[in-house]
């Protein structure tokens, strides 16, 4: 049987096997996920922040300087779980938030990484405790 992936599917992919190593890494050995009345009422999203590949590394600092990205994100009351480095792509970031902070961290990318990255936006899950669980035999 031989597979062949189009254009279009290779973004998909990525984006899976990120998910499953990043839901790995979001907890570090000897780190607990935190209980469930911790994270009641909040929802994780995973940024995609794509890096223009036409500016360099310093004019994509120097836009962030300028724009103040730094300093309002992310902004109060905002957690961040994980922030990667995806090499070739950008920057990979999941945020656990309450939902009435979502526009805040709209405006914050707006305001301050747009002109440096492409964003894209997904709501996610930590599927690492269903995942532990059914790997030790749990339903």
């Amino acid at each position: 049987m031989r597979f062949t992936f189009s254009l279009p599917l290779i973004p998909t992919v990525l984006v899976a096997l990120l998910l499953t190593l990043t839901g790995h890494a979001q907890t570090p050995a000897g780190k607990q996920t935190p209980p469930a009345h911790l994270t009641q009422g909040t929802l994780l999203l995973t940024i995609f922040m794509r890096h223009d590949q036409g500016k360099t590394v310093d004019e994509i600092n120097a836009h962030l300087d300028r724009t103040g990205f730094r300093k309002s994100f992310p902004p109060p009351g905002v957690e961040v779980v994980s922030w990667y480095v995806m090499m070739g792509v950008g920057q990979v970031v999941t945020v656990r938030l309450p939902p009435e902070k979502l526009r805040d961290v709209n405006l914050a990318f707006e305001k301050g990484a747009w002109g440096a990255f492409r964003t894209e936006f997904y709501a996610t899950y930590d599927y690492r405790p269903i995942w532990e669980k059914a790997r030790a035999g749990g339903q």
